[in-house]
């Protein structure tokens, strides 16, 4: 498996895609908070879900996610994606994009590349632990995230 990108730019200015659930059942979430890099022997993706989102219901009821990356003429439709909640619309619809499937998990036919990902670990950040200035800009008032770490088992790539 090969990946090549400007890692700390994919997620905070181009954002991604988080998906998570079946062909039959998912929901999807933009994210620009992520990291990827070796664990454990591993490749692997590490993503941050507040614990009010919608698609965190989905990443804990199943084993895979996917992270999908976008050219810039899909930002307005990761836009809708980012902003508005599965439990009260059809994102999928609002956002014209085409799920497909990918691994266990789903993604877009729009994407450039996707990263099919398996959880290995699971953990609610602690406030506590961190700066207080950013606890305080992050959290004051705000549901914690939780850290999601997936084993990068295939990547996909729409050429």
């Amino acid at each position: 498996m090969e990946f090549t990108t400007d890692i700390f730019s994919v997620f905070d200015k181009k954002w991604a895609l988080l998906t998570a659930g079946d062909s039959d059942n998912f929901n999807t979430m933009t994210v620009s908070w992520g990291g990827m890099g070796t664990l454990w022997g591993k490749p692997v993706a590490t993503v941050y879900v507040r614990t009010s989102r919608y698609t965190h219901e989905f990443m804990d009821a199943k084993d895979c996610f996917t992270l999908s990356f976008y050219p810039e003429e899909c930002r307005q439709r990761l836009g809708v994606l980012g902003s508005k909640s599965g439990r009260e619309m059809d994102k999928m619809k609002e956002s014209g994009l085409t799920p497909v499937p990918a691994g266990e998990s789903v993604s877009f036919q729009e994407a450039e590349i996707t990263l099919v990902c398996r959880k290995l670990f699971k953990q609610q950040l602690d406030v506590a632990n961190i700066p207080e200035n950013i606890a305080k800009a992050m959290y004051e008032g705000q549901a914690p995230h939780d850290m999601y770490i997936g084993e990068v088992t295939a990547i996909l790539r729409n050429d």
